[in-house]
Parts: structure tokens; sequence; C-alpha cells
């Protein structure tokens, strides 16, 4: 038997802003372990039986964060393909791909179990119980799914019900009232969006019930760019025929039309982190009733979630509110309101705010830079390259820099000079000038970058060579 986990890794997690972005989304949020969600989902599934290859959906400029966290887990060493969309087309067509991958590479019989990348499972035993008995299922020629048994009436989860192991309807988030009835009549679980099938399997049944889902994908996997690493590969699918596959739902594209579905009822600590709720449940509560994070310091305060990254927070009075501060944006929310972070998500974007974005700290293939001050004629940065990181071979139009090398050796070229500097040492690079910047070194470097001129935004980058993919 061969067992092919695949990690669905897309959205921008809306509902978790400050701490979520669209550049740095909901996957990649740490939790108190200091492990990020996504490794966690990683762990979870390299502890299965079976196991012959790690598949990862996740769009193509989110491939270096994504490689970045999985190389952290120096336990996981299964074969690791990365799927990239090049666009989101929803949980059909990313299942879709990864299921034309998995016969090409494994076979018809090979089973895939399919992984949001976002959960927490606080019961790792009785999560590899509950997949075996999936497996068990998909082997026989199922499609089958984790069914959450209910712990309370929640109208922020989508429901299953059952008559036994027979899927009866898949059902939308229900109102209050509902939700309370589908807890009282012990047949329905929440949809964890957990599912195991074998390839074939699903490839007939997307025929039968969305051939244009599947049709658009084989297109784009066949005529995908394919590169190949040492136990990594990366198939970036054809953004021509991707976008040719409707924008649907797995659970609308084949679920609840499919009669080939059993459910796999289950108690597991499952949290799907959809909210920052779900965030505090992470945490454990104080006499108070609240669920603190980081240096905070609380008067005559309950039942409230509080999180600073870095500065000092104090309450003096408060009761059910929710309190994030991140080094960029403030969130101050109450606790039953918490659903519509994602509305004030959809305003910052819609008003082309960079905070729905980008964070402070900023990730790129080669490290990270933070801002540390801006104003209208000049821009002050803090560049980390990692070991062996090499930004692009650039020039700007409206810029002049200032590098100063805080920590570790630097490899630079600026105009026609090749510079190699260290602690204390700088260079000006002028505006119009050709520059690039390395570490050649074996621990991070770290430098202080001050931008002027007349525009300072990251669009006026020309790049001349890149290692990345990005001229």
């Amino acid at each position: 038997m061969k067992v092919v986990p695949v990690i669905i890794s897309g959205g921008a997690g809306s509902r978790l802003w400050p701490a979520s972005r669209q550049s740095h989304p909901k996957p990649f949020l740490k939790v108190a372990d200091g492990l990020s969600l996504i490794q966690h989902t990683v762990l979870r599934a390299a502890s299965m039986q079976h196991v012959v290859e790690l598949v990862t959906v996740t769009s193509t400029g989110h491939l270096f964060l994504t490689k970045d966290v999985f190389d952290e887990l120096d336990s996981v060493v299964l074969p690791r393909t990365f799927l990239l969309e090049p666009e989101g087309r929803d949980t059909a067509a990313a299942v879709a791909a990864a299921t034309v991958h998995a016969k090409a590479t494994q076979g018809p019989d090979a089973v895939l179990c399919i992984f949001p990348a976002d959960h927490m499972i606080g019961d790792l035993p009785a999560f590899q119980t509950a997949m075996n008995r999936a497996i068990e299922q998909a082997q026989q020629g199922r499609i089958a799914t984790l069914g959450i048994t209910p712990d309370r009436p929640d109208t922020a989860f989508g429901y299953i019900e059952a008559d036994g192991e027979k899927v009866v309807r898949f059902v939308e988030k229900p109102n209050a009232e509902t939700a309370k009835s589908y807890v009282a009549s012990k047949r329905f679980f929440w949809n964890a969006g957990i599912f195991c099938f074998k390839a074939q399997v699903m490839l007939d049944e997307m025929a039968a019930h969305c051939p244009e889902v599947i049709d658009a994908v084989l297109d784009s996997y066949d005529n995908a760019r394919v590169s190949h690493g040492e136990h990594v590969a990366s198939v970036e699918l054809s953004s021509e025929h991707f976008a040719m596959a409707p924008r649907i739902s797995l659970d609308h594209a084949v679920m609840e039309k499919t009669h080939n579905l059993a459910v796999v009822p289950c108690e597991m600590g499952w949290n799907d982190i959809g909210s920052w709720n779900a965030m505090a449940e992470l945490v454990a509560a104080d006499a108070s009733g609240n669920r603190i994070r980081g240096d905070v310091h609380v008067v005559d305060t309950v039942g409230s979630y509080i999180s600073s990254d870095k500065r000092v927070i104090g309450t003096v009075g408060i009761s059910d509110l929710v309190i994030v501060d991140s080094p960029d944006a403030l969130l101050v929310a109450s606790r039953d309101r918490v659903q519509d972070v994602k509305k004030l998500f959809e305003g910052l974007k819609a008003a082309g705010h960079e905070a729905h974005l980008l964070h402070s700290t900023v990730h790129r293939p080669w490290g990270t830079y933070t801002v540390l001050e801006e104003s209208e004629r000049f821009k002050i940065k803090r560049i980390e390259v990692k070991p062996g990181g090499r930004l692009s071979l650039q020039m700007h139009h409206h810029r002049s820099e200032h590098w100063v090398v805080v920590s570790g050796t630097a490899k630079i070229v600026n105009g026609d000079q090749e510079l190699l500097l260290t602690t204390n040492q700088s260079t000006y690079i002028p505006c119009g000038h050709k520059h690039r910047l390395e570490n050649p070194g074996n621990i991070g470097l770290v430098m202080i970058e001050v931008q002027s001129g007349e525009y300072l935004g990251e669009d006026d980058i020309v790049r001349l060579e890149d290692v990345y993919g990005r001229t």
C-alpha cells in the first residue's frame, strides 16, 4: 500500500489579521510551542504508516516560505513534492492536481489523505486511529471523510449528517438554533475537510461530477514546468490551462454529489484555528478566564484574549475582548464579533492598504527585511540574508542606498566593483548602479540599509539576474 499525504496550503487567513497577511498567511503562524500550523500538519502526516511521498499544494509565491518551514523539520525525511498553483481556484482544483500527480508517480491505487495546512489536533493517537480507519475505507474503493464529534453547537463550521458510517448529506454553516438541534440529534459531525481516497476513485468521481475541473487540471499538469532536487520536486502548473478550472470547493464539486462516501466519526482535539477565539483556545486560561500571550499586565480584566509580539500591553476594567498587537498593526475586537475581522481585512484590501498584504518584516527567498523607519524621502531597513542567500542583481531609477554590515560577511557587487565587507564596514550605491548582495558565510548576515530618493516603492526594482526566477 502507498499512502500520499496531501497538504492544502492556500488562503489568506483573513480572520486572523493582523498576525496573518496575504503574503504570510495563516499556515505559517506559530503557536505556543514555536512550530507553525503547517509544521504541525507535516509532522502529523509523517506519523502515518506506509507514507511514500509528501505532497503540498501551494501558490508559486509561497514556495520559498513553505520550503523553509519544511527544512526546519529535521525529523521528516520523506520525498517532498510542491504543486504550485499560478492562482487560487479553490479546493476542487487543488485536490485534482494532487490526485493527478499521485496517480502519475505512485499509481492509480495510491491512497491520498487530504489535510488542510492550518488545523491543530491535540490527540495524535486518536488522529492516527481515525486515519487508519479512513485508509481502510479508501482501500475498499470509498471516499472517506473524518467527522468531528461536536462538543458544542457552533455556527462557524459546516456539518455532516450521517447514518452510522453512511453520509446522508453535507450542510452549510447553520444558524444557532439549527446548530443546537444538530448536536442534540447526535447524527451530525463537524466537517474537518480531511478526506482519504484512491487516486483513480477520485479521478472517476471528478470525471462524472466536475469534468471541467479535472480536464483543466490535467492539461495544466501535462504542461507544467518541473524541477528536481535531492528528494524534492517542484511542479509549476501551467497558468494558461489552470485558469480554465472553475473556482469551486471539493465539497460542492464532488462530496455533495457522490454516493460513494463514508464518514469516520472521531474525537481528537481538533481545532481549525478559524478565528481569534480558536487561537485563544491554544492558550491556558488564568483564574479570570483571560488567555494571555506576551508581556501583558491586567487589572480587573476578565474573559479576554490578549497577545503581544513585543510591546507591553496593559489593560484595566475590560471584559470579553480580543487584543492582538503586532509591530505594525493593532486589533481590538469583541470576542463575539471575531468572525467579522474578515470584513476589516477586506476593507484594508479594498483601500489598497499594505497592512492586508505585508508585515513590517517581509519574507523573501533569500531571507527577510524589516522596515525600521520611513519618511517621504528616506527609508531604513534591517536586512537579514540566510547563509548562501543571494539577492537579485538589480538597479533602481529613483533611489540610492547605503549598506552597513552589522554582523556576518557580505559579498557585494556595486557597479563594476566586487567587495567583501564585514562588521562595521559599508558601501554606498548611487542611483542607477547595478548591485547585488550575497551571504557567502555559514552564519546569518545582518545589514542596515538606508534608502534615500524621490520614490522608495518596492516596485522601483529592475532585476537583471535572479537565482529565484523573478526576472
